[in-house]
């Protein structure tokens, strides 16, 4: 269960600390609450319900089934997020942003189906007819693969959604996804523009700290949809064998009704035929005499 942000925390995060006021892009004037020596401050009450808004649809499309597509490339960023993110089983991009990653996906999917190759190539025995410089060129193939595609080798298809740390950083990331109609979450400093994003976070997204705190809370929010969708699932399968239970019993009992149904019709033939023998006795008595 996630706990509950509240605006100390955030504040003791440095989440309320925006950029020089030079630097400042006018769209995001809705969120900055005032000007401190020349540096724009956050409004964290606002930070506070837009996080909550973000969380709450990060773990609905969880809860769904659908994956969410972290994306960090920044020194600061990149392993707060992977070892964050790693553990709610979600793709990450903390590498180079791989241009076309969404816009053409089968030719990533194709990158990833050849770093599977390679692999296969290692097991079953193509190396061993390699020479020593031919198998380093591939294994060095498959760490450059590894290093752009690692985490998100796995995705088959498409992300629902995108979290991204620095929009103005992995802009292209952003461009990508708005082409795809893919909502885009994603923290938003004083220099950024908010309007491409469908579910902005007014935040600090150069400090350590704070990109910590807000990532750990909608990773939290994450798991929380994943693991109420699991409970379902669980739910669902108990129904599914509580109702299969109550069908085999019914049919057991339907079964049984019908064998003493034929019971009680064959001893009421064998009483007819007893009957008709009698009569038939009698009958015959009569004649006689």
């Amino acid at each position: 269960m996630r706990k509950k942000l509240e605006f100390k925390d955030l504040l003791e995060a440095g989440v309320h600390f925006g950029h020089l006021k030079r630097k400042w892009n006018p769209k995001m004037a809705p969120y900055i609450f005032m000007e401190k020596n020349g540096i724009h401050i956050i409004d964290l009450e606002k930070t506070l319900v837009k996080l909550e808004e973000a969380a709450n649809a990060l773990k609905q499309i969880a809860k769904s089934g659908r994956k969410i597509l972290f994306v960090a490339t920044k020194k600061q960023a990149k392993e707060i997020v992977a070892e964050r993110i790693k553990k709610t089983g979600m793709p990450y991009v903390t590498e180079r942003w791989p241009g076309g990653m969404l816009t053409n996906f089968p030719t990533i999917r194709k990158a990833v189906k050849k770093m599977a190759a390679i692999d296969k190539m290692a097991t079953d025995g193509t190396f061993d007819n390699m020479s020593k410089r031919e198998r380093l060129q591939i294994m060095r193939q498959r760490a450059k693969l590894e290093k752009n595609l690692g985490s998100i080798a796995d995705m088959t298809r498409l992300p629902a959604a995108l979290f991204v740390v620095d929009v103005m950083k992995e802009y292209i990331a952003v461009k990508e996804a708005n082409r795809l109609s893919i909502p885009v979450f994603a923290m938003v400093d004083t220099n950024s523009d908010p309007t491409n994003i469908d579910f902005p976070i007014p935040a600090n997204d150069d400090a350590s700290k704070s990109i910590a705190l807000i990532v750990d809370y909608v990773a939290s929010a994450i798991e929380e949809g994943l693991e109420e969708r699991k409970m379902e699932k669980e739910k669902g399968a108990a129904e599914k064998q509580a109702q299969e239970a109550e069908a085999a019993a019914e049919a057991k009992e339907e079964a049984k009704e019908e064998k003493k149904s034929a019971a009680r019709k064959s001893a009421a033939r064998k009483e007819e035929a007893a009957e008709e023998k009698v009569a038939e006795a009698s009958a015959e008595k009569e004649e006689e005499k």
